[in-house]
This record gives structure tokens, C-alpha cells and sequence, in this order.
């Protein structure tokens, strides 16, 4: 169920991204659609890791 949360980075840049597709506002001096992709690959790197320390695949010890 946890591994669902793959899909929200897809949705973020594949499908959101045409609504981002602008170039005001500038945020920290970015236009728009650049922040909009930075901000995903920040957030994609976050999600990633919540995947990997509550996947239940991922909570045995290790094999000798």
C-alpha cells in the first residue's frame, strides 16, 4: 500500500506539469516551471525515502 506513493511524483511532473507550464511568478528568481520541476525532484527524493524506510520488503535484518 505504502509503494501507492510512487505514483504521486509521476502525477506532479508528468500530469500537473502542462498546468505549470508558465513562466510568472518568479520564485527565488526562478521562473515558474523551473521551480515547479526543481521543487519535484526534491519532492520525488523525499518520497522515495518514506517508501524505503516503511516498506515492508525493506524491514528484515540482513543476510549473512
Amino acid at each position: 500500500m505504502i509503494k501507492l506513493l510512487l505514483v504521486v511524483p509521476f502525477i506532479g511532473m508528468c500530469l500537473l506539469l502542462p498546468f505549470a507550464n508558465r513562466i510568472e511568478p518568479y520564485i527565488f528568481g526562478l521562473p515558474f516551471l523551473l521551480f515547479w520541476i526543481i521543487l519535484w525532484m526534491v519532492l520525488s527524493s523525499a518520497i522515495l525515502a518514506i517508501v524505503y524506510k516503511y516498506d515492508p520488503a525493506n524491514q528484515g535484518g540482513e543476510e549473512k
